[in-house]
């Protein structure tokens, strides 16, 4: 801000979405939503703010994430409050509000907005959108085995391929027990080491081994061998034909809640080597809010990272365009602008077409031109001769073909478009 003017930048670590961005948003909004419902998930969605004690709260802890990262404060009631930093927390309050109206097991979906206070960097900034997914009520491994699949299969409907990305999974019961076969049980150890497990993709082998001697307070390798409870989702999704999942011993996931399956899948190019999504199965969450704690697997798949995805592999859609006039109509003199108005109105209640009219002051080659610019389909000029006789010129900018009717002929064409 100048002592005149306030910026025009926007709060760090958030976007502005002008139209061609909120194109690609809508698209993947729209995507993940439509692989969601195929696999039978339900949409649901709850306000942003939360009282700030359900991420305090015994079973959703993260320390880092509570004192660090959220963005909490007091309401004019002398509540604290705060910006929901993630969904699983909420989507289980509502779950366990309305635990003996629901038939069990139960699938649903949102897409949030959420909110962290971090460092803003590639694939990672203080708000973001996120698709969640998750099964409540299913103890079966099939439901560990349908929520990666549904995963799995939301990358391949955005036009993925297999070979583009690699599930990889671990299991926190697992893990837990080789913590304790090697008297790892201090819960500040475990955190310790856990951490350093965390971050082995991120160090060479070298300092990864140091660090784990130091945490656990002696060496220690990581497992070699598929646990069993690994071992079954993996042949869960071999026989749905997903062959690119892996046993991945270094797959922590940083929330407490998890208890069982937990799951990333990477981007395995050069240029976005990275996680997409991540979850895992949760048991215990529900428990927090008092009554029989009602089981839950699921994930979470940021809409940054799967921008970046889609961009490192080229595959968001040439045709892709923002929600602008398909069709504009272009007076050519300020006192047939209502005229024009009127002939969008009939249009757009003929055809449901997206109808615009220029009532700008600029001269009409310069209006038509602006048009072209806007990628708009057709344009329709109309002047004293077309308010009098009833019949319009109709031009295809994309083809240049003009064709001249009666209004009915006008609206066949749009509506054909």
């Amino acid at each position: 801000m100048t002592d005149k003017h306030l910026s025009t930048e926007s709060y760090k670590g958030v976007r502005d979405f002008y139209p061609q961005d909120m194109a690609v948003q809508r698209y993947i909004f729209d995507t993940w939503a439509k692989t969601a419902e195929s696999f039978g998930f339900e949409r649901y969605d709850a306000s942003i703010l939360e009282p700030a004690e359900l991420y305090k709260a015994k079973g959703a802890e993260n320390e880092e994430m509570v004192n660090e990262q959220t963005y909490t404060f007091i309401d004019r009631g002398e509540r604290e409050v705060t910006l929901r930093p993630e969904m699983t927390p909420t989507v289980a309050r509502m779950v366990a509000g309305k635990r003996r109206e629901l038939s069990f097991p139960v699938r649903w979906y949102s897409i949030p907005n959420l909110f962290r206070y971090e460092r803003p960097q590639r694939g990672r900034l203080r708000e973001h959108w996120q698709l969640n997914c998750d099964i409540f009520g299913a103890n079966d491994v099939a439901a560990d085995v349908e929520i990666i699949a549904l995963a799995h299969q939301l990358l391949l409907d955005f036009g993925a391929k297999p070979e583009m990305f690699k599930i990889r999974i671990n299991h926190r019961g697992a893990l837990n027990a080789f913590l304790a076969h090697n008297s790892i049980t201090d819960e500040v150890q475990v955190r310790a080491v856990t951490n350093v497990i965390d971050r082995k993709a991120k160090i060479s082998a070298s300092e990864f081994a140091i660090a784990m001697e130091a945490a656990a307070g002696k060496p220690l390798s990581l497992p070699e061998t598929t646990p069993e409870e690994v071992a079954h989702v993996i042949d869960g999704l071999i026989a749905l034909g997903i062959t690119n999942a892996e046993y991945d011993p270094s797959i922590v996931r940083g929330f407490d809640y998890y208890t069982g399956t937990i799951f990333e899948i990477f981007d395995v190019s050069g240029e976005n080597n990275r996680s997409m999504l991540g979850g895992g199965r949760y048991d215990n969450l529900t428990g927090m809010f008092g009554g029989e704690m009602i089981s839950g697997i699921g994930f979470g798949m940021g809409d940054v990272t799967m921008r970046d995805f889609l961009e490192t592999h080229k595959l968001l859609p040439e045709s892709l365009s923002a929600t602008g006039p398909e069709v504009m109509v272009i007076p050519m003199e300020a006192e047939f602008n209502l005229a024009g108005q009127a002939l969008a109105s009939t249009l757009r209640r003929a055809t449901t077409a997206r109808v615009a009219t220029d009532i700008s002051t600029k001269k009409l080659g310069r209006k038509i031109g602006d048009a072209s610019d806007r990628q708009v389909r057709f344009v329709i000029v109309i002047g004293e001769n077309e308010v009098t006789s009833q019949t319009f010129t109709i031009k295809d900018l994309r083809s240049g073909e003009e064709t001249t009717g009666a209004l009915a002929i006008i609206e066949n064409i749009v509506h054909n478009r």
